[in-house]
Order: C-alpha cells, then sequence, then structure tokens
C-alpha cells in the first residue's frame, strides 16, 4: 500500500514539500493582489449571438464498458438537443477515446490536440463528467455574457477551509482563497485560453510526478502563479439534483449521487482483505470491528502476526515500514486459491480504512465481474510524460476476478515487499492494458481533506485516516447507513441538499 503520505513523505524529500509549499504559499499574495487577466461583465461580451457549433463538449469518459455506455447517452442527448435547437450539431468528444495515451484523462496532456483542432473555428471547450446534465439552450446564453475573445476559465468553485495533504499542503497561510472547479459541474475555457496553454504544454515539459487531485491541478497549471487567469464562478454551473427545485436556474444538474444499476452484489461475492500488522491490532482493527465489519459476508485480516483473538492470518511476509507490495501479492494470490470461498469480487484495504459495504454493493452493480475490473480512487504518476495509473490503496482496491486473474497470469511481481503495492499494481495493469476506473466516491483522505462543497453531492464509499479525528464518529457521520443494526433514526438522506444522515443537515 502506497499511503498518501508515502507519496509526499517517504517518496518524497521533506525539504521539496516543505519548499514547495513555502512558494506556494509566498504566491498567495500575488494571487490577492493580481486580477484575471480578463474581467467579467455584459458590456464586453461579444454582440454577435454564439451559435452552438461553437462549443466543443469533452465528455470526461472511462474505457470500462458501464462508463462507455454512460457517456455515449450523454453524447447522444446532448446532440438530440442540437437537433432541438436546429443548428449544426456542436463535436461531442469523448476523453477516453481521443488517443492511447493512459494520461489523457489527466486533460493537460491533450491541449496540444484541443488547439489544433477547434483552435480556429471554436469558441468553447465545455467539459462535463458522464452524470453531469447540460441545458444546451441555456448554456448557450450563460456563455454569451463571457467574451469570447478573451481568455475564461469558467466552473463552480471549489475551495479548502485547511491547507491538505492532497493539494500538497498549497495556500497553507489561507487556504481558501485559491478557487478550484467542482468537475461534476462542468467547467468551461475559452479558445484563447486553450491555445496559450497548448502552446505552454509544447515548449514545455509536463512535470512528471503524481497527479493526486486532477481539478486542483489543472487549476493551478491555469493560473501559473498569477499569470493565467483565476477561475471565474458561475453560479449556474450546479451539483443540484435534477428536477430539484434548487436547480430551476441551473445550466448543469446531476443525475445521482451514487449510480444505481440495478440489485446491488450481493456480499456473499465480495472477499474482503483487511491488511494490518502486530502494532496496530490493539488500535485499529477495534475500530473496523465496531464499523463496517458487520457488514461483510466474507473477511480475513492478513497481518505478520497470527492471532487468534482477532482472528489473523499470518501470511509469511513480514511487516514493512513502506509499501506492502509482497502482502498486497500474497492475497491476490490467496483470493484465486480454494483457501478462500469462490467469489466475484475482491476488496484490499488497510486497517485504517473507514468503507461503507453496502453502497459498494449498489455500485458493484454498475459493472461486470467477467471483465477485468479494477475501480476506486485513480492518481497517476508520470502522466504528462507517458506514465501509468494506480488505484490508491487506502481508499480501498476493488478487483473482479478476471482482473486478478489476469495480473497474477502475466507474471508481474514486486521488485520488493515494501514496494508501494498500489503504484506496483498500477504498472503492471498499465503494461497489460488494462484500464484503471475511478470513482470519486472512494477517498485517500479524512473528510477534513477535501471541500465541503465537493462531499456535499457525494454519496461517498470510503474515507482513510485516523489522524487527529475520531474515526467512529467519522464512520457514523458519513457512511453508517439504516440497516437492520441501526435504529430507526439513523437514516441516510441523498435529497436536494446532498448526502447527510437522519434529521436536520449537519453544517460542513
Amino acid at each position: 500500500m502506497l499511503l498518501i503520505c508515502s507519496s509526499f513523505g517517504n517518496k518524497v524529500a521533506s525539504l521539496v514539500i516543505f519548499t514547495s509549499c513555502v512558494l506556494i504559499s509566498a504566491a498567495v499574495g500575488d494571487l490577492k493582489e493580481a486580477g484575471s487577466p480578463v474581467q467579467g461583465d455584459d458590456e464586453h461580451s461579444q454582440k454577435r449571438p454564439l451559435d452552438l457549433s461553437e462549443v466543443v463538449f469533452v465528455i470526461q469518459s472511462q474505457k470500462n464498458s458501464f462508463h462507455v455506455q454512460r457517456a455515449e447517452a450523454r453524447r447522444s442527448e446532448l446532440l438530440l438537443q442540437a437537433a432541438d435547437l436546429t443548428q449544426k450539431p456542436p463535436a461531442v468528444l469523448l476523453l477516453h477515446s481521443l488517443s492511447d495515451n493512459e494520461g489523457d484523462w489527466s486533460i493537460l496532456p491533450l491541449l496540444p490536440y484541443f488547439s489544433a483542432n477547434f483552435g480556429k473555428n471554436s469558441s468553447w471547450m465545455m467539459f462535463l463528467e458522464e452524470e453531469t446534465n447540460v441545458k444546451v439552450a441555456s448554456l448557450l446564453q450563460m456563455l454569451q455574457r463571457f467574451d469570447r475573445g478573451k481568455e475564461w476559465f469558467l466552473g463552480k468553485p471549489l475551495y479548502d477551509r485547511e491547507s491538505t495533504i492532497i493539494h500538497h499542503y498549497a495556500f497553507a497561510d489561507n487556504p481558501s482563497v485559491f478557487k478550484y472547479p467542482d468537475f461534476a459541474a462542468a467547467w468551461a475555457l475559452s479558445i484563447p485560453l486553450v491555445r496559450r496553454l497548448a502552446k505552454r504544454v509544447r515548449e514545455e515539459q509536463l512535470k512528471s510526478d503524481f497527479t493526486i487531485d486532477l481539478k486542483h491541478e489543472i487549476a493551478l497549471y491555469i493560473w501559473a502563479e498569477g499569470a493565467g487567469p483565476r477561475l471565474t464562478a458561475v453560479p449556474e454551473l450546479c451539483t443540484e439534483l435534477e428536477g430539484s427545485p434548487r436547480a430551476r436556474h441551473c445550466v448543469t444538474t446531476l443525475s445521482t449521487y451514487l449510480p444505481l444499476c440495478g440489485d446491488p452484489v450481493k456480499k456473499e461475492d465480495i472477499f474482503v482483505a483487511v491488511k494490518t500488522c502486530k502494532k496496530f491490532h490493539e488500535e485499529r482493527v477495534p475500530v473496523v470491528k465496531r464499523t463496517w465489519e458487520r457488514h461483510a459476508a466474507l473477511l480475513e485480516y492478513y497481518s505478520d502476526y497470527a492471532d487468534p483473538s482477532i482472528p489473523t492470518i499470518d501470511l509469511g511476509v513480514p511487516n514493512t515500514e513502506r509499501g506492502h507490495c509482497g502482502k498486497t501479492f500474497a492475497i491476490l494470490e490467496r483470493f484465486v486459491s480454494e483457501a478462500v470461498p469462490h467469489t466475484g469480487w475482491l476488496l484490499i484495504v488497510d486497517d485504517d480504512t473507514l468503507i461503507s459495504l453496502p453502497r459498494l454493493q449498489a455500485l458493484l452493480g454498475c459493472y461486470e465481474p467477467s471483465e477485468p475490473v479494477c475501480l476506486g480512487e485513480r492518481y497517476g504518476y508520470g502522466l504528462g510524460q507517458g506514465g501509468y495509473s494506480y488505484i490508491t490503496g487506502g481508499g480501498g482496491m476493488v478487483f473482479s476476478r478476471a482482473a486478478v486473474t489476469r495480473l497474477l497470469g502475466s507474471g508481474c511481481k514486486c521488485y520488493s515487499n515494501d514496494a508501494p503495492d498500489d503504484m506496483v499494481l498500477g504498472m503492471c495493469l498499465n503494461a497489460l492494458g488494462l484500464p484503471v476506473t475511478h470513482s470519486p466516491l472512494f477517498h485517500q483522505a479524512r473528510p477534513e481533506d477535501y471541500s465541503p462543497d465537493l462531499l456535499a453531492h457525494q454519496v461517498p464509499i470510503s474515507f482513510h485516516k485516523h489522524w487527529n479525528v475520531d474515526p467512529v464518529a467519522v464512520f457514523d457521520r458519513w457512511l453508517a447507513d439504516e440497516t437492520e443494526d441501526d435504529t430507526e433514526d439513523d437514516t441516510w438522506d441523498a435529497g436536494a441538499d446532498g448526502p447527510h444522515r437522519g434529521g436536520a443537515r449537519e453544517e460542513l
């Protein structure tokens, strides 16, 4: 397991991180003082009506068959609206299909492609996720307010209430000063900005390190320490549920906060592997037992010490301070052996992972275990120069049986027991051409490390880490649903105000 602290601590020198944080924090002054290179008001808008053919839609799609189907449905719906407007149809691109480059989901490597193909006859690039509904006629009216001849970066703004590890502790002095877009609400770039960014990508090699939170990192790249525009907030770009009274003014809405595809996967078809070690048997394992273990039909704890009171299983792999690749591959081997029941799905978590298994069962109903599915929170390494994607382990790694069989059959192995297991698996998947499937409902960090406005429109599946939090309270607030074991008022509401547990909604 590569913990997120390893990404920025063990794997990158502390001095580098400190220096980066200082530089970004120092730049806050520039952010406060320097205005955007463009200003927004109606008098600067071009008077010529915006034609739909001038808008290029980019659906941030994925290669898994479920996501391809959703993206194609979104494209068809956009084109139907275009037909009703009796205008020339816009270009609607599926991100996963534009090239074979694994790093295209990070978008920046594709900017030269967008500029070359749409830089002359288009005015806007509109990015949206598979579940984002768009009212096309209203979108045109909204975009008409902004001068398409200038540089614009439009979206629904998110911000951090405190500096966070997932954002490299950026803007530590005042985290809320920097805004970045909520991808679920859609976001837009004017073509003049696309052209300039594409030139920069061509002339300056993209940095080759970790992609942790793409929306934040894209905003940083565009802002360029004050040389580029800041995100302009557009209130019509929303994450309200479609049909909600609060969505009346919205150009974009969401269909659902948790994809539902019929019957959930039965809990007997998910084998759960919890990675632990002797020193955490008394500290972390009791939290698992008190919170989510009761929802698992098949669960085993894997440790460096066989403790019959838990019980734990010693796989013969010594505990390591970093990585855990040896232990994870031993779990994969055990999963396909006769030592455990035959199931379609394998979930591997850390002993400080908090997870809702009922929500995972619902989500897995959308996927086929006969396909090689590798699901979780997607990170990337070196995506600007090829690189590979991986599922960050702390939020939980989900594999279909077909994926585990392909991985082990390839002969891919750990280069050491303490290698970062999630990254090694990512390298293996990349070599096999198997996609990593991303779900934003898995979280490598704590709820405190994410923007409250982001979590407000999610039904989260997992969080990770017990740093400075009460993990049982975190589970009860964010992940506990109404079940046969819960009290009647312990309900989950994913209504128009966003997900929360029964009664009045808590302030985030």
